[in-house]
């Protein structure tokens, strides 16, 4: 069952808030795993370029979007962890709700951060590999392909989801 709320304002689950909120929580964490892991691999790619040999043969372009791409790496790593450091802060103190909303928004920053990083990673590499407007075009190309995916496609499953959750509009006799 679905734990969208439905016009009732239940879950659909047969737990507390507290068990909610811990299960929220949960969720959470190995959402931002998975984010963890996606990042490593592209900034550990991104970190052993300037270690190549063809990476002297980049010019400004290709260097100022390599060192945007660190520092868009840097900061979504931080983002995936400032969760855990705000619970660390909040730990036992009853906060819950605000540890499972403000982690929420932050993952979804996160996940910004993540398609930003892909299509900047993408547009470097194409621009090295076949030139500037292949990079352009291959990066500009991924970051909408990423925006439809992260944002729109949410956004649709959940109109599609709420459409069907509540009830039917009763007529007035």
């Amino acid at each position: 069952m679905s734990d969208v709320e439905d016009y009732t304002g239940r879950t659909g689950r047969n737990e507390t808030r507290e068990e909610q909120l811990d299960r929220n929580w949960a969720e959470l964490l190995q959402e931002l795993r998975v984010l963890q892991t996606g990042v490593q691999i592209l900034a550990g790619f991104l970190l052993t370029l300037p270690f190549q040999q063809r990476f002297e043969k980049l010019d400004g372009w290709e260097v100022g979007l390599y060192l945007a791409n660190v520092v868009i790496a840097a900061l979504t790593t931080a983002f995936i962890l400032l969760p855990v450091s705000v619970h660390r802060r909040l730990f036992r103190k009853r906060l819950k709700e605000t540890l499972v909303s403000s982690a929420d928004t932050i993952t979804k920053i996160a996940l910004g951060g993540i398609a930003l990083l892909s299509a900047g990673t993408a547009a470097l590499v194409f621009d090295v590999a076949a030139g500037r407007s292949a990079g352009v075009t291959a990066g500009g190309a991924l970051l909408g392909v990423m925006v439809v995916m992260l944002v729109f496609v949410p956004l649709r499953l959940n109109k599609r989801a709420t459409g069907r959750i509540l009830p039917p509009a009763r007529s007035k006799e």
